[in-house]
Protein backbone atom coordinates (compact mmCIF):
# COMPACT_ATOMS: atom_id res chain seq x y z
CA UNK A 1 0.00 0.00 0.00
CA UNK A 2 1.10 3.68 -0.67
CA UNK A 3 -0.36 6.95 0.89
CA UNK A 4 0.74 8.82 -1.73
CA UNK A 5 0.00 7.70 -4.96
CA UNK A 6 2.34 9.37 -7.94
CA UNK A 7 0.42 9.09 -11.49
CA UNK A 8 2.54 11.35 -14.62
CA UNK A 9 2.00 9.77 -17.88
CA UNK A 10 5.18 10.60 -20.32
CA UNK A 11 3.61 9.67 -23.50
CA UNK A 12 4.50 10.86 -27.12
CA UNK A 13 2.84 10.25 -30.45
CA UNK A 14 3.78 10.07 -33.73
CA UNK A 15 0.60 9.92 -35.46
CA UNK A 16 -0.46 6.30 -33.88
CA UNK A 17 2.66 5.42 -31.49
CA UNK A 18 4.77 7.00 -28.37
CA UNK A 19 8.11 8.24 -29.56
CA UNK A 20 10.63 8.26 -26.14
CA UNK A 21 13.50 9.51 -24.82
CA UNK A 22 15.78 8.36 -22.23
CA UNK A 23 14.78 8.79 -18.55
CA UNK A 24 16.45 6.99 -15.35
CA UNK A 25 14.79 4.47 -13.15
CA UNK A 26 12.87 6.19 -10.57
CA UNK A 27 12.20 4.84 -7.42
CA UNK A 28 8.73 4.56 -6.17
CA UNK A 29 7.20 3.19 -2.80
CA UNK A 30 5.44 0.65 -5.27
CA UNK A 31 7.18 -3.15 -5.95
CA UNK A 32 9.36 -2.85 -9.48
CA UNK A 33 9.92 -5.69 -11.78
CA UNK A 34 13.74 -5.61 -12.36
CA UNK A 35 14.72 -5.41 -16.21
CA UNK A 36 17.43 -5.15 -18.13
CA UNK A 37 15.66 -2.62 -20.58
CA UNK A 38 16.44 1.37 -20.14
CA UNK A 39 13.65 3.14 -19.43
CA UNK A 40 12.43 6.03 -21.88
CA UNK A 41 9.53 9.10 -21.51
CA UNK A 42 7.63 9.32 -24.29
CA UNK A 43 7.87 12.65 -25.83
CA UNK A 44 4.59 15.43 -25.62
CA UNK A 45 4.53 14.56 -22.23
CA UNK A 46 3.48 15.16 -19.65
CA UNK A 47 0.02 15.70 -21.18
CA UNK A 48 -1.67 18.92 -19.59
CA UNK A 49 -4.56 18.96 -22.10
CA UNK A 50 -4.37 22.65 -21.87
CA UNK A 51 -4.88 23.19 -25.62
CA UNK A 52 -7.99 20.86 -25.93
CA UNK A 53 -11.60 21.42 -26.05
CA UNK A 54 -14.76 19.73 -24.80
CA UNK A 55 -17.65 21.48 -23.05
CA UNK A 56 -20.21 18.46 -22.97
CA UNK A 57 -20.09 15.44 -20.94
CA UNK A 58 -21.01 13.07 -23.83
CA UNK A 59 -18.43 10.72 -25.69
CA UNK A 60 -16.11 11.47 -28.01
CA UNK A 61 -12.36 12.34 -28.98
CA UNK A 62 -9.97 15.07 -27.98
CA UNK A 63 -6.76 15.97 -30.37
CA UNK A 64 -3.77 16.88 -28.12
CA UNK A 65 0.12 17.08 -28.35
CA UNK A 66 0.46 13.22 -27.00
CA UNK A 67 -1.85 12.08 -29.60
CA UNK A 68 -5.80 11.57 -29.96
CA UNK A 69 -7.75 10.42 -26.04
CA UNK A 70 -11.52 9.28 -25.97
CA UNK A 71 -12.95 10.76 -23.44
CA UNK A 72 -16.71 9.69 -22.34
CA UNK A 73 -18.69 11.63 -19.22
CA UNK A 74 -15.40 13.73 -19.40
CA UNK A 75 -14.85 17.52 -20.06
CA UNK A 76 -12.32 19.85 -20.61
CA UNK A 77 -12.66 21.59 -16.99
CA UNK A 78 -11.31 25.24 -17.35
CA UNK A 79 -13.85 26.60 -14.45
CA UNK A 80 -12.44 28.19 -10.89
CA UNK A 81 -13.58 24.72 -9.02
CA UNK A 82 -11.36 22.61 -11.72
CA UNK A 83 -8.00 21.02 -9.78
CA UNK A 84 -5.51 21.97 -12.81
CA UNK A 85 -1.82 22.93 -13.30
CA UNK A 86 -2.16 25.25 -16.43
CA UNK A 87 -5.44 26.75 -17.49
CA UNK A 88 -7.07 22.72 -17.93
CA UNK A 89 -7.64 19.77 -16.46
CA UNK A 90 -9.76 16.59 -17.30
CA UNK A 91 -13.15 16.69 -15.51
CA UNK A 92 -14.51 13.33 -14.76
CA UNK A 93 -18.11 12.34 -13.36
CA UNK A 94 -19.92 9.36 -12.80
CA UNK A 95 -18.21 5.78 -14.29
CA UNK A 96 -16.21 8.18 -17.01
CA UNK A 97 -13.29 6.74 -18.68
CA UNK A 98 -10.12 8.24 -20.38
CA UNK A 99 -8.81 6.63 -22.74
CA UNK A 100 -5.57 6.79 -25.33
CA UNK A 101 -6.48 5.85 -28.57
CA UNK A 102 -2.55 5.21 -29.65
CA UNK A 103 -0.17 2.46 -28.50
CA UNK A 104 3.23 3.28 -27.11
CA UNK A 105 5.03 0.79 -29.24
CA UNK A 106 7.97 0.34 -27.17
CA UNK A 107 5.67 -0.80 -24.13
CA UNK A 108 4.99 1.34 -20.91
CA UNK A 109 7.02 0.61 -17.61
CA UNK A 110 5.28 3.06 -15.15
CA UNK A 111 2.50 5.93 -15.31
CA UNK A 112 2.50 8.97 -13.76
CA UNK A 113 -0.43 11.72 -13.22
CA UNK A 114 -2.07 14.35 -10.91
CA UNK A 115 -5.78 14.22 -9.46
CA UNK A 116 -8.12 16.05 -7.55
CA UNK A 117 -11.36 16.55 -6.08
CA UNK A 118 -13.70 19.15 -7.90
CA UNK A 119 -13.53 22.07 -5.60
CA UNK A 120 -17.02 21.53 -4.34
CA UNK A 121 -17.82 17.89 -4.38
CA UNK A 122 -16.85 14.89 -1.90
CA UNK A 123 -14.43 12.27 -2.26
CA UNK A 124 -13.87 10.06 -5.86
CA UNK A 125 -12.23 6.73 -6.17
CA UNK A 126 -10.45 5.69 -9.91
CA UNK A 127 -8.43 3.04 -11.40
CA UNK A 128 -5.71 2.72 -14.00
CA UNK A 129 -6.12 0.07 -16.66
CA UNK A 130 -3.81 -1.30 -19.57
CA UNK A 131 -4.22 -2.71 -22.99
CA UNK A 132 -1.36 -4.54 -25.31
CA UNK A 133 -4.24 -5.38 -27.81
CA UNK A 134 -5.11 -2.42 -29.00
CA UNK A 135 -7.57 -1.57 -26.72
CA UNK A 136 -9.58 -5.14 -27.37
CA UNK A 137 -9.05 -6.19 -23.95
CA UNK A 138 -8.11 -4.63 -20.26
CA UNK A 139 -6.70 -5.58 -17.26
CA UNK A 140 -6.39 -3.23 -14.26
CA UNK A 141 -2.95 -1.97 -13.01
CA UNK A 142 -2.35 -1.44 -9.12
CA UNK A 143 -4.92 -0.05 -6.32
CA UNK A 144 -8.02 1.76 -6.72
CA UNK A 145 -7.17 5.47 -5.86
CA UNK A 146 -9.28 7.35 -3.57
CA UNK A 147 -9.64 11.32 -4.55
CA UNK A 148 -10.01 13.21 -0.93
CA UNK A 149 -7.71 16.37 -1.49
CA UNK A 150 -9.34 19.49 -3.13
CA UNK A 151 -5.87 20.54 -4.61
CA UNK A 152 -3.70 18.43 -6.89
CA UNK A 153 -2.01 15.20 -5.49
CA UNK A 154 0.31 12.94 -7.47
CA UNK A 155 -0.26 9.16 -8.21
CA UNK A 156 2.19 6.59 -9.46
CA UNK A 157 1.41 3.38 -11.43
CA UNK A 158 4.29 0.19 -12.07
CA UNK A 159 2.47 -1.35 -15.58
CA UNK A 160 5.72 -3.41 -16.42
CA UNK A 161 4.46 -3.93 -20.05
CA UNK A 162 6.71 -4.41 -22.72
CA UNK A 163 4.89 -4.66 -25.73
CA UNK A 164 2.82 -2.13 -27.67
CA UNK A 165 0.63 -0.76 -24.78
CA UNK A 166 -2.16 1.81 -23.95
CA UNK A 167 -3.79 2.99 -21.06
CA UNK A 168 -7.42 4.03 -19.75
CA UNK A 169 -8.48 6.10 -16.94
CA UNK A 170 -11.67 5.19 -14.74
CA UNK A 171 -13.50 6.64 -12.41
CA UNK A 172 -15.27 3.98 -10.43
CA UNK A 173 -17.77 5.10 -7.77
CA UNK A 174 -20.84 6.02 -10.19
CA UNK A 175 -21.64 9.61 -7.49
CA UNK A 176 -22.16 12.36 -9.68
CA UNK A 177 -19.15 13.77 -7.84
CA UNK A 178 -16.40 15.46 -9.71
CA UNK A 179 -12.54 14.23 -10.31
CA UNK A 180 -10.07 16.53 -12.44
CA UNK A 181 -6.95 14.39 -14.03
CA UNK A 182 -3.98 16.61 -15.53
CA UNK A 183 -0.52 16.38 -16.38
CA UNK A 184 -0.46 12.33 -17.69
CA UNK A 185 2.97 11.15 -18.83
CA UNK A 186 4.04 7.69 -19.68
CA UNK A 187 7.62 5.94 -18.99
CA UNK A 188 8.31 3.72 -21.54
CA UNK A 189 10.72 0.78 -22.72
CA UNK A 190 13.88 1.02 -25.07
CA UNK A 191 17.35 0.20 -26.27
CA UNK A 192 19.42 2.99 -25.99
CA UNK A 193 18.60 6.80 -26.62
CA UNK A 194 20.85 9.38 -27.62
CA UNK A 195 18.82 12.24 -25.83
CA UNK A 196 19.54 12.37 -22.33
CA UNK A 197 16.33 14.27 -21.50
CA UNK A 198 14.96 13.47 -17.74
CA UNK A 199 12.06 13.70 -15.48
CA UNK A 200 12.31 14.05 -12.08
CA UNK A 201 11.16 11.91 -9.59
CA UNK A 202 7.35 13.43 -8.60
CA UNK A 203 6.91 15.44 -5.34
CA UNK A 204 3.75 15.86 -4.03
CA UNK A 205 1.63 19.34 -4.93
CA UNK A 206 1.95 21.88 -2.32
CA UNK A 207 -1.73 22.58 -1.07
CA UNK A 208 -2.53 26.50 -1.52
CA UNK A 209 -1.40 28.99 0.79
CA UNK A 210 -4.09 30.62 2.67
CA UNK A 211 -5.43 34.06 1.29
CA UNK A 212 -5.13 37.14 3.22
CA UNK A 213 -8.33 37.75 5.13
CA UNK A 214 -8.16 41.25 3.46
CA UNK A 215 -8.16 39.95 -0.32
CA UNK A 216 -10.36 42.33 -2.61
CA UNK A 217 -9.60 39.67 -5.41
CA UNK A 218 -13.46 38.13 -5.79
CA UNK A 219 -13.63 33.84 -6.16
CA UNK A 220 -16.43 31.30 -5.96
CA UNK A 221 -17.03 29.95 -2.64
CA UNK A 222 -19.33 26.85 -1.37
CA UNK A 223 -22.89 27.85 -1.55
CA UNK A 224 -23.27 26.21 2.38
CA UNK A 225 -20.54 27.98 3.73
CA UNK A 226 -22.92 29.51 6.61
CA UNK A 227 -24.78 26.87 6.96
CA UNK A 228 -27.46 23.93 5.98
CA UNK A 229 -30.53 25.71 7.16
CA UNK A 230 -33.05 22.75 7.27
CA UNK A 231 -30.23 19.81 7.81
CA UNK A 232 -31.07 18.94 4.42
CA UNK A 233 -29.38 15.29 3.17
CA UNK A 234 -28.77 13.59 0.13
CA UNK A 235 -30.31 10.58 0.93
CA UNK A 236 -33.40 9.66 -0.91
CA UNK A 237 -35.38 8.89 2.25
CA UNK A 238 -35.01 12.68 3.43
CA UNK A 239 -38.02 12.71 0.65
CA UNK A 240 -39.25 16.30 1.98
CA UNK A 241 -35.69 17.60 2.55
CA UNK A 242 -33.62 16.23 -0.06
CA UNK A 243 -30.28 17.98 -0.58
CA UNK A 244 -28.96 18.62 -3.72
CA UNK A 245 -25.29 20.09 -4.54
CA UNK A 246 -24.89 21.46 -7.68
CA UNK A 247 -21.82 23.34 -9.06
CA UNK A 248 -24.56 26.70 -9.44
CA UNK A 249 -26.48 26.30 -6.58
CA UNK A 250 -27.38 23.93 -3.47
CA UNK A 251 -30.49 23.11 -2.43
CA UNK A 252 -33.17 21.30 -0.01
CA UNK A 253 -35.92 19.34 -2.52
CA UNK A 254 -39.76 18.60 -1.46
CA UNK A 255 -40.41 15.29 -3.51
CA UNK A 256 -44.08 15.82 -1.70
CA UNK A 257 -44.29 19.51 -3.27
CA UNK A 258 -42.02 18.93 -6.38
CA UNK A 259 -40.57 22.40 -5.76
CA UNK A 260 -37.54 22.89 -3.58
CA UNK A 261 -37.88 24.46 -0.14
CA UNK A 262 -34.88 26.29 -0.46
CA UNK A 263 -31.98 26.89 -2.67
CA UNK A 264 -28.67 28.37 -1.69
CA UNK A 265 -26.09 30.45 -3.55
CA UNK A 266 -22.96 32.28 -3.25
CA UNK A 267 -22.41 35.08 -6.05
CA UNK A 268 -19.40 37.63 -6.62
CA UNK A 269 -18.15 39.02 -9.79
CA UNK A 270 -16.47 35.57 -10.13
CA UNK A 271 -19.39 33.88 -11.03
CA UNK A 272 -20.03 36.82 -14.05
CA UNK A 273 -19.43 36.45 -17.59
CA UNK A 274 -21.31 37.04 -21.08
CA UNK A 275 -22.78 33.74 -21.59
CA UNK A 276 -26.07 34.12 -23.07
CA UNK A 277 -29.30 32.80 -21.20
CA UNK A 278 -29.65 29.32 -22.06
CA UNK A 279 -33.44 29.09 -21.49
CA UNK A 280 -33.19 24.98 -21.69
CA UNK A 281 -35.36 24.37 -19.22
CA UNK A 282 -35.59 20.40 -18.65
CA UNK A 283 -36.24 17.97 -16.04
CA UNK A 284 -33.54 17.32 -13.42
CA UNK A 285 -32.11 14.03 -14.00
CA UNK A 286 -29.88 13.69 -10.31
CA UNK A 287 -33.51 13.40 -8.85
CA UNK A 288 -33.56 9.46 -6.92
CA UNK A 289 -35.05 6.94 -9.34
CA UNK A 290 -39.21 7.16 -9.43
CA UNK A 291 -39.25 10.40 -8.36
CA UNK A 292 -41.44 12.91 -10.17
CA UNK A 293 -39.91 15.09 -12.79
CA UNK A 294 -41.38 18.29 -13.42
CA UNK A 295 -41.40 19.42 -17.08
CA UNK A 296 -41.84 22.57 -18.57
CA UNK A 297 -45.10 21.15 -20.09
CA UNK A 298 -46.59 21.18 -16.39
CA UNK A 299 -46.46 25.10 -16.36
CA UNK A 300 -48.41 25.19 -20.22
CA UNK A 301 -50.92 27.64 -19.28
CA UNK A 302 -51.89 27.68 -15.78
CA UNK A 303 -50.97 31.39 -15.00
CA UNK A 304 -47.57 31.05 -13.44
CA UNK A 305 -44.14 31.15 -14.51
CA UNK A 306 -41.62 28.87 -14.29
CA UNK A 307 -39.93 31.33 -11.56
CA UNK A 308 -36.40 30.81 -11.00
CA UNK A 309 -34.98 30.71 -7.17
CA UNK A 310 -31.44 30.79 -8.06
CA UNK A 311 -31.45 33.29 -11.44
CA UNK A 312 -29.79 32.45 -14.60
CA UNK A 313 -28.13 36.38 -14.49
CA UNK A 314 -26.49 35.39 -11.19
CA UNK A 315 -24.82 32.16 -13.16
CA UNK A 316 -23.19 33.80 -16.98
CA UNK A 317 -19.47 33.15 -16.39
CA UNK A 318 -19.45 29.39 -17.16
CA UNK A 319 -21.87 27.72 -19.62
CA UNK A 320 -23.08 24.64 -17.58
CA UNK A 321 -23.66 26.56 -14.65
CA UNK A 322 -26.45 28.55 -16.45
CA UNK A 323 -27.71 25.82 -17.76
CA UNK A 324 -27.82 24.06 -14.30
CA UNK A 325 -30.18 27.12 -13.43
CA UNK A 326 -32.84 25.86 -15.69
CA UNK A 327 -33.10 22.55 -14.40
CA UNK A 328 -36.72 22.64 -13.39
CA UNK A 329 -35.85 21.88 -9.31
CA UNK A 330 -34.86 25.35 -9.39
CA UNK A 331 -38.21 26.40 -10.42
CA UNK A 332 -41.35 27.27 -8.14
CA UNK A 333 -44.58 28.15 -9.71
CA UNK A 334 -44.94 32.28 -9.53
CA UNK A 335 -47.61 34.63 -10.65
CA UNK A 336 -46.17 36.45 -13.92
CA UNK A 337 -46.22 40.13 -12.55
CA UNK A 338 -44.36 38.67 -9.25
CA UNK A 339 -41.37 37.01 -11.08
CA UNK A 340 -41.31 39.71 -13.61
CA UNK A 341 -41.42 42.77 -11.64
CA UNK A 342 -40.37 43.54 -7.58
CA UNK A 343 -38.61 39.83 -7.42
CA UNK A 344 -36.78 41.15 -10.78
CA UNK A 345 -35.79 43.74 -9.21
CA UNK A 346 -34.62 42.30 -6.14
CA UNK A 347 -31.99 39.79 -7.63
CA UNK A 348 -30.54 43.51 -9.82
CA UNK A 349 -30.05 44.56 -6.40
CA UNK A 350 -28.44 41.59 -5.51
CA UNK A 351 -25.94 41.59 -8.43
CA UNK A 352 -25.90 45.65 -7.68
CA UNK A 353 -23.99 44.82 -4.54
CA UNK A 354 -21.16 42.19 -5.78
CA UNK A 355 -20.24 45.56 -8.60
CA UNK A 356 -19.92 47.51 -5.14
CA UNK A 357 -16.74 45.74 -4.10
CA UNK A 358 -19.35 42.80 -2.32
CA UNK A 359 -19.58 39.42 -1.95
CA UNK A 360 -23.21 37.63 -0.95
CA UNK A 361 -24.87 34.41 0.39
CA UNK A 362 -28.21 34.23 -0.93
CA UNK A 363 -31.10 32.15 0.08
CA UNK A 364 -34.47 31.55 -1.17
CA UNK A 365 -37.09 29.82 -0.97
CA UNK A 366 -41.17 29.08 -0.73
CA UNK A 367 -43.41 29.03 2.16
CA UNK A 368 -47.20 27.72 2.43
CA UNK A 369 -49.71 27.08 -0.31
CA UNK A 370 -51.67 28.69 -2.69
CA UNK A 371 -50.86 31.95 -4.97
CA UNK A 372 -52.53 34.31 -7.17
CA UNK A 373 -50.96 34.21 -10.93
CA UNK A 374 -52.63 35.14 -14.37
CA UNK A 375 -55.35 33.05 -14.24
CA UNK A 376 -56.35 33.64 -10.99
CA UNK A 377 -56.15 31.94 -7.40
CA UNK A 378 -54.66 28.16 -7.40
CA UNK A 379 -53.42 25.64 -5.07
CA UNK A 380 -51.70 23.57 -7.52
CA UNK A 381 -50.34 22.95 -11.08
CA UNK A 382 -49.01 20.21 -13.45
CA UNK A 383 -51.03 17.60 -15.65
CA UNK A 384 -51.04 15.64 -12.08
CA UNK A 385 -52.14 18.52 -10.06
CA UNK A 386 -49.17 17.61 -7.74
CA UNK A 387 -46.93 20.85 -8.24
CA UNK A 388 -47.45 23.20 -5.08
CA UNK A 389 -48.46 26.68 -5.71
CA UNK A 390 -46.60 28.41 -2.80
CA UNK A 391 -48.38 31.37 -0.66
CA UNK A 392 -45.36 33.62 -0.40
CA UNK A 393 -41.68 33.63 -1.70
CA UNK A 394 -38.48 34.35 0.50
CA UNK A 395 -35.23 35.74 0.14
CA UNK A 396 -32.09 36.50 2.59
CA UNK A 397 -28.92 38.27 1.12
CA UNK A 398 -25.55 38.64 3.51
CA UNK A 399 -23.83 41.24 2.50
CA UNK A 400 -20.00 41.03 3.26
CA UNK A 401 -16.85 42.87 1.65
CA UNK A 402 -14.71 41.04 -0.64
CA UNK A 403 -12.56 38.57 1.10
CA UNK A 404 -11.53 34.97 2.80
CA UNK A 405 -12.78 32.93 5.82
CA UNK A 406 -16.47 34.19 4.95
CA UNK A 407 -18.09 32.83 7.90
CA UNK A 408 -15.50 34.02 10.41
CA UNK A 409 -15.93 37.55 8.84
CA UNK A 410 -19.93 37.81 9.58
CA UNK A 411 -20.21 40.11 12.99
CA UNK A 412 -23.13 42.22 14.58
CA UNK A 413 -22.35 44.82 12.24
CA UNK A 414 -22.59 42.60 8.99
CA UNK A 415 -25.95 43.49 6.49
CA UNK A 416 -28.25 41.23 5.87
CA UNK A 417 -31.70 41.43 4.13
CA UNK A 418 -34.58 39.24 4.54
CA UNK A 419 -37.84 39.67 2.76
CA UNK A 420 -40.95 37.73 2.46
CA UNK A 421 -43.01 38.66 -0.67
CA UNK A 422 -46.87 37.06 -1.45
CA UNK A 423 -46.98 34.74 -4.66
CA UNK A 424 -49.37 37.21 -6.20
CA UNK A 425 -49.65 39.49 -9.24
CA UNK A 426 -51.03 42.45 -7.13
CA UNK A 427 -47.26 43.12 -5.50
CA UNK A 428 -45.30 43.19 -8.85
CA UNK A 429 -45.11 47.04 -9.06
CA UNK A 430 -44.75 46.85 -5.35
CA UNK A 431 -40.74 47.95 -3.78
CA UNK A 432 -39.56 44.75 -2.12
CA UNK A 433 -38.39 47.34 0.73
CA UNK A 434 -42.00 46.77 1.47
CA UNK A 435 -41.68 43.51 2.51
CA UNK A 436 -38.23 43.53 5.24
CA UNK A 437 -38.58 41.18 7.51
CA UNK A 438 -36.08 40.23 9.98
CA UNK A 439 -34.43 36.46 10.01
CA UNK A 440 -35.93 35.51 12.98
CA UNK A 441 -39.56 36.09 11.61
CA UNK A 442 -38.40 33.87 8.06
CA UNK A 443 -36.84 31.23 10.95
CA UNK A 444 -40.49 31.31 12.62
CA UNK A 445 -42.13 30.58 9.07
CA UNK A 446 -39.95 27.97 7.81
CA UNK A 447 -39.04 26.63 11.45
CA UNK A 448 -35.16 26.34 9.37
CA UNK A 449 -32.06 27.68 11.05
CA UNK A 450 -30.20 29.88 9.09
CA UNK A 451 -26.68 31.28 9.53
CA UNK A 452 -26.07 27.67 11.63
CA UNK A 453 -22.00 27.77 11.16
CA UNK A 454 -22.04 31.38 13.06
CA UNK A 455 -21.31 32.17 16.59
CA UNK A 456 -24.73 32.14 18.31
CA UNK A 457 -24.08 35.48 19.87
CA UNK A 458 -23.72 36.50 16.64
CA UNK A 459 -26.98 35.41 14.73
CA UNK A 460 -29.08 36.41 18.29
CA UNK A 461 -28.13 40.12 17.02
CA UNK A 462 -28.07 40.04 13.20
CA UNK A 463 -31.07 37.70 12.87
CA UNK A 464 -33.08 39.74 14.37
CA UNK A 465 -32.45 43.22 13.50
CA UNK A 466 -34.58 44.32 9.78
CA UNK A 467 -32.64 46.25 7.40
CA UNK A 468 -32.90 49.70 7.03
Amino acid sequence: MFKKIFLFIAVSVSLSSCVSVYVPPTNTNKTTTNTNAQTKVAANFPEGFDGASKSRYEAGNINVSSGQWYLDNAVMGGAENDQKNGTKAIRMKEMAKVTMTFDCQTGIQQVRLKYGVYQLDKNSTFELWVSSNSGNSWRQVGSTVTATDKSLQDAVFNVTLQQASRIEIRKTDGSANRLNIDDISIITYGGGSSNNTSIPSPTPTPKPKPVDNGSTVASKDDHLTLGNPSNAASNASYSTNYLMVKEAFAMSYNKNKNIANWVAWHLSTAWKGDIDRQNDFRPDPSLPQNWYEVTPRDYTNTGFDKGHLCPSDDRDGVLEENQETFFMTNMTPQAPDHNRGIWKILEEYGRILTQQGNEVYIFAGTIGQGGTGANGFAKTIGKNDNITVPASLWKIIIVLPIGQNDAARINENTRIIAVNIPNDNSVGSDSWKKYRVSVDEIERLTGYDFLSNISPDIQVVIEARVDK
